[in-house]
């Protein structure tokens, strides 16, 4: 009888440590944080690959960001740019970029769309538009009239994307119509 127990005993223990860990912290997926890109400038083609990150399988997928099309640009626009500052390194891992932008809108008539600005970073130009972060979008002008663009966001530094450019400045603004 105890040789039936001891058999019993160790295919219990066998089953017990041979039974899969379920744990949900240890799945991990690769996600793209970074689309592999080829950018022209004014000193030649540069190439960015693609750079990925492991991260918890619950991990938000990241957004899939549309090109923007500039074909359709308000005309009778102005911008004047109140502030624009970018701290690579706020000291807190942090960069920080804040600016307010006052968009003028001189026709008759309201407007729907959303501002554009063309960035140079560190001789890298790229558009884009800061107004689902912003303070204040402007994703409407009135005839006639301005509104403020206001952004201020924080983000982290992350070491595996490299250091925060050194240079970040705004080239141009357009108002694209919806």
């Amino acid at each position: 009888m105890t040789k039936y127990i001891k058999i019993g005993f160790h295919l219990c223990l066998l089953f017990f440590f041979s039974c899969s860990n379920t744990d949900e912290d240890t799945c991990t997926k690769t996600i793209i944080v970074q689309v592999e890109q080829t950018v022209s400038g004014p000193s030649g083609t540069t190439f960015i690959p693609e750079i990925t990150q492991e991260v918890p399988c619950d991990f938000p997928e990241p957004e899939v960001v549309e090109p923007i099309d500039e074909g359709n640009a308000l005309t009778s626009f102005s911008y004047e740019v109140i502030n624009f500052v970018f701290t690579p390194d706020t000291g807190n891992n942090t960069s920080r970029l804040q600016f307010e932008i006052k968009l003028n809108n001189e026709n008759d008539f309201i407007v729907k769309g959303f501002p554009v600005l063309t960035i140079d970073s560190d001789n890298i130009q790229f558009v884009t538009s800061y107004a689902n972060d912003a303070i204040s979008p402007c994703f409407e002008i009135q005839a006639n009239s301005s509104c403020n663009h206001t952004y201020d966001k924080e983000t982290p530094l992350d070491p595996n994307l490299g250091p925060p450019p050194s240079k970040f400045d705004l080239i141009s603004v357009k108002y694209v119509l919806k």
